[in-house]
């Protein structure tokens, strides 16, 4: 990269960078050079813009964490259409995407960048803020009688996450079948939506 070229967004282009890495070569071959190589810029241009690599990761997730409020506040909007099922089905195949896995999967490979992300008494950052983002809009559905009232959407939304999860997550590069993951919804779900009827 010659010197004296103005980069621009270059936060977002190390973040796209790091993201391909992630999705071509796997989270133990994220590195400082490999993303500064994706991309094509000199190296110290991430360490004029970060701490240190770390720094830049916790960045990274912190984008994709921006990115699930966002989502969850399209979530909550969606309480009272379509069906329950329809909407967390919908969700979870979103919220699944390859660089969240990817992300995930950086998360459990580095302790130190954990350790930056998480706050007393979290859980695995990204996994943290999708079962608030389900279990807020299953408040939601439950204040409006489409599930049952005494529902613990808590343990719902930690359900559907972990099994979500390693659906998605045992396929590297392919999405789950959508009746398996269609069946897993409608299994956790069953029995708040049928009492919601008594």
């Amino acid at each position: 990269m010659p010197t004296g070229v103005h980069l621009r967004d270059v936060r977002r282009q190390l973040f796209a960078a790091a993201e391909r890495v992630l999705l071509r070569d796997g989270a133990e071959a994220l590195t400082s050079r490999a993303v500064t190589t994706e991309a094509d810029v000199a190296k110290g241009v991430l360490h004029r813009h970060f701490a240190d690599f770390d720094d830049f990761l916790a960045e990274l997730v912190r984008e994709r964490i921006t990115r699930l409020r966002d989502q969850a506040a399209l979530l909550r909007a969606a309480a009272g259409t379509r069906t329950v099922a329809d909407n967390v089905t919908a969700t979870l195949t979103e919220l699944f995407d390859p660089v969240s896995l990817a992300l995930v999967s950086l998360l459990f490979f580095r302790d130190e960048l954990r350790t930056r992300l998480r706050r007393p008494g979290d859980g695995l950052p990204i996994l943290v803020e999708a079962r608030t983002m389900l279990a807020d809009y299953l408040t939601a559905e439950r204040a409006q009688g489409r599930i049952a009232a005494d529902a613990d959407v808590d343990s719902l939304a930690l359900s559907l996450i972990g099994g979500g999860h390693l659906l998605f997550a045992s396929r590297r590069g392919t999405l789950p079948d959508e009746r398996e993951l269609t069946k897993v919804v409608g299994t956790v779900l069953a029995d708040v939506l049928q009492r919601k009827l008594l």
